[in-house]
């Protein structure tokens, strides 16, 4: 069996700890390196304490920088779990041999505008969007976290041409925030509390107009341009996320008026995910435990007269993040793309 290494550049994180156990788990991957700055040669399981008696990795000191090139030897995919802003700087300022595929789990590329940097384009990294497109890059911008649940729950109906204006809440763990720690991310203050941040002005929205204007061409392509002409009051997606109380997860609900029968509206959804291994349409009610820890993307659909509601649940560390990433490499490098990815959720 063909087997690939991989490097991890920032892997102390929530996201670089899941994909470690990921990665170390996958039939055909051998973690060649993960980098820290912070934790330079101590055990991985010094920091993700999950991971002891999985592994005997340590995190690498080996300095980047002009006088680091980083070769085909050394790692066959490379995975950025870095901040925003700093996968462009890193990048920058080292000399990655252009075989390598990349997989940036930032927000620096996903936008077609900032997809190319040097001779590089990165490849908007949504599988149940752009799988052909996946499978032939050399690079992959992994989407975000909210805008993949959101996206998710709404791309049928763009391919559709039903979408209008949309109306998203959505409700996220605090791992959603990152390791680092903020007045909104300590127990005390997020336990039996909940908290909406960012309304209508996520981050995120920028990435989930672009894909639904690739589908849907009559949809704004941007924010911005949702607020152009007569109908301004009658298109795009208002989004208002909240802090949960809650550690990991995303539950987002949408709403939009659609004339369409309910059965007709299923079977819609049913076609357009009927490839997708990890996206699927529920006849029952659905809740946020059945995803977590899993790669799924669970969808439920109701309707009450015109008005139809799309919930959509995912893990925000692996659907939404790693586990994603860990899907693109897959389709990447031709391996099955469940490879590494079946996992039991905490259902109970």
């Amino acid at each position: 069996m063909k087997k690939i290494n991989a490097g991890i550049i920032g892997g102390a994180g929530y996201t670089g700890g899941e994909l470690i156990r990921l990665l170390i788990n996958h039939p055909s991957v051998s973690v060649s390196f993960i980098h820290s700055r912070s934790n330079a040669d101590k055990f991985v399981y010094e920091i993700h304490s999950d991971l002891i008696g999985e592994t005997e990795l340590k995190f690498t000191n080996s300095s980047f920088g002009a006088s680091r090139s980083l070769g085909r030897e050394e790692a066959d995919v490379l995975f950025l779990c870095v901040g925003h802003g700093e996968a462009k700087k890193f990048l920058e300022e080292n000399k990655i041999d252009d075989s390598i595929k990349i997989i940036d789990l930032s927000q620096d590329f996903r936008l077609a505008n900032n997809a190319q940097l040097a001779n590089r384009i990165f490849t908007y990294g949504l599988p149940e969007l752009n799988k052909e497109k996946i499978t032939g890059a050399q690079n992959i911008a992994n989407p975000g976290c909210f805008a993949t649940a959101i996206q998710l729950g709404l791309l049928p109906l763009a391919k559709a041409g039903l979408l209008a204006e949309v109306h998203t809440t959505g409700i996220t763990g605090s791992t959603g925030a990152g390791q680092s720690l903020s007045n909104t991310s300590h127990f005390s203050w997020r336990t039996n509390n909940i908290q909406a941040y960012k309304t209508l002005t996520h981050q995120h929205l920028n990435e989930i107009y672009q894909s639904l204007n690739w589908l849907q061409a009559t949809f704004p392509s941007s924010p911005s341009s949702a607020g152009e002409g007569p109908d301004v009051a009658r298109e795009g997606v208002r989004f208002i996320p909240w802090r949960g109380d809650f550690a990991r997860g995303i539950f987002i609900s949408s709403t939009i008026n659609c004339n369409w029968p309910l059965e007709k509206i299923k079977e819609l959804y049913t076609n357009f995910y009927a490839n997708a291994p990890f996206t699927f349409v529920s006849e029952k009610d659905i809740s946020l435990k059945p995803v977590v820890n899993t790669n799924k993307c669970v969808i439920g659909l109701e309707k009450e007269g015109g008005t139809l509601v799309i919930h959509s649940a995912i893990d925000n560390l692996l659907k939404g993040a790693s586990g994603q990433a860990v899907q693109n490499m897959n389709l990447m490098f031709g391996f099955d793309e469940t490879a590494g990815l079946k996992l039991k959720a905490t259902a109970f």
